[in-house]
């Protein structure tokens, strides 16, 4: 008589705690950016709270790619809030997204070194989303080449303080969560 196996069904989709999160930290860095953003600069860098915050919800929930997309889109919606050049951050956000959650498929052997690799993949993805939203400014309002040349210290300082932030919130709210690292997986 032979056994009959049941295979587990690999999950589908995202949980109903993974989308509520999801939306509390889009919303929590809108309102961030919104009050605070303002308030913190830091010769002319400032937290971009609204990337510090995908990359934070791409690095704790390690989703598939479409996923990471799909966030990176909503925060370019939550971006035509703000005042600023309408559409840009669609494009901006969208590759933001899309390489934070490439980067973050990279195995980490330990939580100090997964902490670590959200923090330089934030840092990588800030400076793809900034730079590209830079480049698009640029070609959009034909200013003049080296004045985007002043823009390059302000991404990369805005790319390390969305990286100090990441570094900070990802293993409290990963505990939050009751989610494991994904080193001990």
């Amino acid at each position: 008589m032979e056994k009959r196996v049941i295979k587990t069904e690999e999950k589908k989709g995202l949980s109903l705690s993974e989308l509520l999160l999801t939306a509390v930290l889009l919303a929590a860095g809108a309102v961030l950016k919104f009050f605070v953003g303002t308030f913190i600069n830091f010769f002319g860098m400032k937290p971009n709270f609204i990337i510090a915050m995908y990359c934070l919800i791409i690095a704790l929930l390690r989703p598939k790619i479409w996923y990471s997309i799909i966030v990176g889109l909503l925060a370019g919606a939550i971006c035509q809030f703000f005042p600023g050049t309408a559409g840009l951050n669609f494009a901006s956000e969208f590759a933001g997204a899309l390489c934070m959650g490439l980067l973050i498929m990279i195995p980490a052997k330990n939580r100090a070194m997964e902490i670590g690799h959200a923090a330089v993949s934030t840092f990588i993805s800030t400076v793809v989303s900034g730079g590209l939203f830079t480049v698009l400014l640029f070609v959009f309002i034909k200013s003049d080449p080296s004045a985007m040349a002043a823009y390059v210290p302000i991404v990369f300082g805005t790319a390390t303080l969305n990286a100090i932030i990441v570094a900070l919130l990802y293993a409290p709210l990963l505990k939050a969560i009751k989610k494991p690292f994904a080193c001990e997986k």
